[in-house]
C-alpha cells in the first residue's frame, strides 16, 4: 500500500496510508490528509491513482506544490519522491506493501552442506575495489567506464537513498536501483538481526513472481561474503562445464548470482543478493558465457557500500529522534514541576492566611488569603491553557471579526492588573479597520499573553506605560496589533530566544510558554510577530495578520502570501 510520510514540518513523523483512488491534501478538515501548516492552502493538492500509479495534482494553491525541488502542477510520483507543500516535506512511498512483505517469507537461506546448494564461486573482489573504482574509473572495463562516464548510476544511487529516513522505505529503493543498473531477475536484501542471523528484509522479482517460486540463497556463499567482506559471482552450474549444449539450462533452472556485503562504517550489516537465469550462449572453450562480469560485481559492491551507509544513517536518525523526544519530555517535566511547585507554595501561603483568619475570626486576613489563592488559581489555569494551546494542533475557527472588538476585550480584562502594578494601559484603536477572518478566541489569547508580558516589563519603571494600538497596512494587506512598553527592553542577544519554550525572563513568575503560544496561534492564522527592542527604552511587539481576499461569489480565498 502506498503511503506518505511527513519528514519535515508541523506534522513531522506522521504517516498517511493511501487507501482511496483520490486523496485530498490541505489544511481543511475535509481533506483525508490534513496538514497543520499555515502556508498550505485549505485544499492544496490531491493524489489520483491511475493505472496503478499515483499522480499529484496542484489545486491552484497559493504557494504551489514542489516535487524534488521543482514546481509541478500534475505529475506522476515515484517511490522516494519528496513533495514540499509550504514548510512541510513529505516522502512518497509506493513499495512497502503487504505483498512485498510476504515475499520475504519465500527466501530460503540454505543450510551448510545442503544437497540443494549447487552454487560455486566463480569470481570475487574485495569490498574496497568498489570504492576504488569510483576514485579511479580508468581502471574499469569498457562496460563500467560507460556507466561511470556520466555518473548516472552512482548519482542516482546517492539521490535515491540520501533523503529516505525509514528503513522500510529505503530497502525497496535500493533494490529498484540495483535492478535498473545491473539487470537482475530477482533480488533480496538480508540484514543481521540481534543474534547475528541473516533475515530477509526486502525482496523483488522482475515482473510478477511465480506463486510457487522460491529464492534459494547459499548459506556458504553468504557466510563467505560476511566473513571476508568480498562480493562474489556464483553459479548453479559448476565451472567445469559438465552441462553441455545438449542439456536444457531452462529445465534445470540454472542461475548466475552476485552476493555482496552491505557494508557500513564499522561493520557488515548484511548481504545484497541478485541473480539471473543463465544464458544459452557458450564461449569457444565450451563453457557457458556468463551474464555477470567483474565490472558488474564492482558496481554491485559499490552499491552495497552506499546501501550500508544509508541504513546506518537511517538508524542514527531514528535514534536521534527518540533521544530528542526523551530529552524534551524530561525538560518539560522538570520545568513544569518547578512552576507548579511555585504555584502550590503560593496557594499554601494563602491557605495558611485563610486558616489563621478563620481561627481569629478576622475577615480581612481571610480576604487577603483568598486573594492569594485566587491569583494562584489563575496562574494554574493560564499554565494549563498555554500547555494545551502549544501541544495541540488546532485549526483556527475563522469568522469575519472586528479586530478592535477582540483586542478591546483583552484591554478590559487587563486594566485591573495594570492598575494593581501602577502601569498605565493606553488603548488606541484605529477607526478604519475592515473585518478580518480570524479565530477571535485564539487571537484573544495571543494578544493577552503579549500585553501581560508588556505590563510585567513596565512594572519596575516609574511611570510605566503600555500602549496598544491597531492599524491597517494597505501595502502589505495586513491588520496589525502593536503592543509597546517603556520597560527595560530586551538585550540584542536575547531577542531570538524569547520565543523558545520555557525561556522565561520573569523568573518564577513566568512559565516560558506565553510567547511561544502566541507565535503558534499567529502562525496558524498565516501571520507573524515582529519584535523591536532597545535596552533601557522598552520593546514593541507587532502582530501582523493577513487579510483575506473576498471573491466575487462572496467566499473567502486563501491567505495572502507572506514575506
Amino acid at each position: 500500500m502506498a503511503s506518505l510520510f511527513v519528514i519535515q514540518g508541523a506534522d513531522q513523523g506522521k504517516r498517511f496510508e493511501l487507501t482511496s483512488r483520490i486523496v485530498g491534501i490541505g489544511r481543511d478538515a475535509s481533506n483525508p490528509i490534513r496538514l497543520h501548516d499555515s502556508e498550505i492552502s485549505r485544499k492544496h493538492a490531491e493524489l489520483r491513482k491511475d493505472a496503478g500509479l499515483y499522480r499529484i495534482n496542484d489545486l491552484k494553491s497559493a504557494n504551489g506544490t514542489y516535487l524534488n525541488g521543482k514546481a509541478v502542477e500534475d505529475t506522476p510520483l515515484r517511490s522516494g519522491d519528496q513533495i514540499r507543500l509550504g514548510q512541510t516535506v513529505i516522502l512518497f512511498d509506493d513499495n512497502v506493501s503487504d505483498a512485498a512483505r510476504e515475499l520475504t517469507s519465500r527466501v530460503d537461506l540454505l543450510a551448510l552442506a545442503s544437497p540443494d546448494d549447487r552454487s560455486a564461486i566463480l569470481k570475487s573482489v574485495p569490498a574496497s575495489d568498489g570504492a576504488n573504482v569510483l576514485l579511479a574509473p580508468g581502471s574499469a572495463g569498457e562496460w563500467l567506464k560507460e556507466r561511470l562516464a556520466n555518473l548516472a548510476v552512482m548519482y542516482r544511487a546517492t539521490q535515491a537513498i540520501s533523503h529516505v529516513v525509514e528503513i522500510d522505505a529505503l530497502l525497496p529503493q535500493i533494490l529498484e536501483m540495483v535492478f535498473e543498473s545491473i539487470g537482475a531477475d530477482r533480488g533480496a536484501i538480508l540484514l543481521k538481526d540481534e543474534s547475528g542471523e541473516l533475515v530477509p528484509k526486502a525482496v523483488r522479482w522482475r515482473g510478477e513472481a511465480d506463486p510457487d517460486e522460491r529464492m534459494s540463497i547459499s548459506r556458504s556463499i553468504a557466510d563467505h561474503v560476511l566473513r571476508d567482506g568480498q562480493g562474489v559471482i556464483s553459479s548453479d552450474a559448476p565451472a567445469d562445464g559438465r552441462f553441455g549444449k545438449a542439456e536444457s539450462i531452462v529445465d534445470y533452472g540454472i542461475r548466475e548470482a552476485m552476493c555482496v556485503p552491505v557494508q557500513g562504517r564499522h561493520g557488515t550489516l548484511g548481504v545484497l543478493y541478485v541473480d539471473v537465469r543463465a544464458t544459452l550462449d557458450y564461449e569457444p572453450t565450451g563453457k557457458m558465457k556468463p551474464r555477470f562480469s567483474s565490472d558488474h560485481l564492482k558496481l554491485m559492491v559499490a552499491l552495497g557500500h552506499q546501501a550500508g551507509l544509508a541504513i546506518e544513517n537511517s538508524e542514527l536518525y531514528a535514534a536521534k529522534l527518540q533521544a530528542e523526544r526523551l530529552a524534551a519530555v524530561g525538560q518539560t517535566i522538570a520545568t513544569l514541576s518547578h512552576h507548579i511547585k511555585n504555584i502550590l507554595q503560593g496557594m499554601r501561603g494563602g491557605g495558611y492566611l485563610i486558616d489563621m483568619g478563620l481561627n481569629d475570626k478576622d475577615d480581612q486576613v481571610i480576604r487577603r488569603g483568598w486573594t492569594i489563592v485566587e491569583k494562584n488559581q489563575t496562574r494554574i489555569y493560564n499554565l494549563v491553557m498555554d500547555m494545551l494551546s502549544f501541544s495541540k494542533d488546532r485549526e483556527p475557527a475563522l469568522m469575519p471579526t472586528d479586530l478592535n472588538e477582540t483586542v478591546n476585550d483583552v484591554i478590559e480584562l487587563m486594566q485591573a492588573r495594570a492598575g494593581e502594578l501602577n502601569v498605565v494601559l493606553d488603548w488606541r484603536p484605529a477607526s478604519d479597520l475592515p473585518d478580518i477572518l480570524i479565530d477571535s478566541e485564539g487571537i484573544n489569547r495571543a494578544v493577552m499573553n503579549i500585553i501581560t508580558n508588556a505590563i510585567d516589563a513596565a512594572e519596575p519603571v516609574d511611570g510605566g506605560r503600555v500602549v496598544v494600538s491597531t492599524s491597517h497596512d494597505v501595502e502589505s494587506s495586513t491588520l496589525n496589533v502593536e503592543v509597546a512598553d517603556n520597560g527595560g527592553g530586551i538585550p540584542p542577544d536575547k531577542v531570538d530566544s524569547i520565543f523558545e519554550v520555557f525561556a522565561s525572563t520573569k523568573g518564577s513568575r513566568g512559565t516560558g510558554l506565553g510567547l511561544p503560544v502566541s507565535r503558534k496561534i499567529i502562525r496558524e492564522h498565516g501571520g507573524k510577530i515582529v519584535v523591536s527592542s532597545e535596552p533601557g527604552k522598552g520593546s514593541t511587539f507587532t502582530v501582523e495578520l493577513p487579510l483575506k481576499r473576498i471573491e466575487a461569489g462572496g467566499g473567502f480565498d486563501a491567505f495572502q502570501t507572506m514575506a
